[in-house]
């Protein structure tokens, strides 16, 4: 489903202003790309939460969810804030350093289980990295070089943000729950304006977060299932 189709009246924008039996004076585009991004943003957070072996990425992105950076002799410090397009990285999944030509996946560890008087204190071969804040690492070794693209990063990010201009792109995920943009949208507007169609749109909203969570439920049917014990205490 695109954003606009003033053409055939399917797009978001049309669906949204239907519902709400408004035009484009009373709910202009611009309040419906803002409504649209912000389930986006919940769509995006829900998929990153509970979709960990797929790793949930909005198609409308046009490179992949890795990237590269130079690896800077005696620094340790390093930030993974946006991906090489500006898009904010929302969660980091792992850190690689160039050896001989290829990357060598860096060991995640948490301070309290590691020497934390040598950490980072000493030059070397940096082979794991402790999360120091959201997306700031810190590598346990002083590089001894700099190194062009030395560091390898892979990331979840936010979604592809619509604008009022945009017509033909689409919701970057899957086409089964793109009807929840046009009810959240007019859930929104009908918020906004006092419409008397609120509670049904209510309603609806509840139902295309049912589908959202049943669509994520079930997305990772090609990993096999397995059994794990639940340990619980009753002292």
């Amino acid at each position: 489903m695109q954003f606009s189709d003033t053409t055939n009246k399917t797009g978001v924008v049309e669906q949204t202003r239907g519902l709400m039996r408004v035009d484009s004076t009373q709910y202009p585009t611009w309040k419906i790309a803002n409504s649209t991004n912000n389930w986006l943003d919940f769509v995006v957070s829900y998929g990153i939460a509970h979709d960990q072996f797929l790793q949930f990425d909005d198609t409308n992105h046009t490179k992949l969810a890795e990237g590269t950076s130079a690896l800077t002799i005696n620094v340790t410090d390093y930030s993974f804030l946006v991906d090489e397009q500006g898009n904010p990285i929302t969660t980091l999944l792992g850190i690689s350093r160039l050896d001989n030509g290829k990357y060598i996946p860096l060991t995640p560890v948490d301070r309290s289980q590691v020497d934390m008087s040598t950490f980072a204190q000493v030059s070397g071969t940096p082979t794991q990295y402790d999360k120091i804040a959201d997306n700031i690492i810190r590598l346990d070794k002083l590089p001894t070089a700099t190194v062009s693209a030395g560091l390898r990063y892979y990331f979840q990010r936010a979604g592809s943000y619509f604008t009022a201009s945009d017509t033909t792109k689409q919701p970057g995920v899957n086409p089964a729950l793109h009807r929840g943009f046009v009810i959240a949208s007019a859930y929104d507007g009908a918020l906004e304006l006092g419409l008397a169609n609120l509670g049904a749109l209510s309603v609806e909203l509840e139902k295309e977060k049912q589908k959202m969570y049943d669509y994520f439920g079930t997305r990772n049917n090609d990993q096999p299932r397995r059994m794990t014990p639940l340990y619980q205490n009753n002292r």
